[in-house]
């Protein structure tokens, strides 16, 4: 009798002992494969702007107490074409060397070296990515992380999302010496995107 109760106990203890180590070797194998969620903040951040070639998204533009929206399309290097939903009809963009911001109700127009502008080290990834390497640790603020550089003497904040690492939006001050604050929304990536957009309109 008492043999037989060492067995069944040395059974029972086998099989807790089995059923440990298979619960071990499915959480060593769930950690694996979800490595990634280790990965800081910067690296993140670095490997999302790796894998996207461009972007469309809505936005929300904030300049003093003006307030505006409308929809962007942006493609890496320095490529960016908004519309935005307003009287004017106005629209920005950037053929990566110029930027033109053209109302199109009474086909105004205003262009300006886009090397002047913020958005020349905004729409750059790989100078974004240089930035985010060099900083020792990332700022974190509510539910975005924040990227700043001073650039031209003006400093430039840069905004990415804190759940999908996508670009969340910017601050910079305009060529009026006005802050402006640029909320991005609704991010769709890697879109097919027509290049035509991005070419110098007719200004006659």
């Amino acid at each position: 009798m008492e043999l037989l109760e060492k067995q069944t106990m040395l059974e029972k203890e086998k099989f807790y002992k089995l059923n440990f180590l298979k619960t071990i070797s499915i959480i060593l194998i769930i950690i694996l494969l979800n490595s990634n969620s280790f990965s800081s903040p910067k690296e993140e951040i670095i490997i999302n702007l790796n894998k996207t070639s461009n972007f469309s998204f809505d936005f929300i533009q904030k300049i003093k107490d003006e307030i505006e929206i409308g929809y962007c399309q942006i493609k890496y290097p320095r490529l960016i074409h908004c519309l935005y939903n307003n009287k004017k009809k106005k629209e920005i963009i950037s053929t990566g060397k110029s930027l033109i911001i053209r109302n199109n109700r009474d086909n105004k127009f205003y262009i300006y070296p886009l090397k002047s502008t913020p958005l020349y080290y905004i729409l750059d990834k790989d100078y974004l990515i240089k930035q985010i390497q060099n900083l020792e640790k990332i700022k974190i603020s509510n539910d975005i992380f924040e990227l700043n550089f001073t650039k031209q003497n003006n400093l430039i904040i840069v905004y990415f999302d804190r759940k999908s690492f996508d670009l969340k939006g910017w601050k910079t001050i305009d060529v009026y010496q006005n802050e402006v604050l640029f909320e991005v929304n609704n991010v769709e990536k890697n879109l097919i995107i027509d290049p035509k957009i991005f070419d110098l309109p007719n200004l006659d």
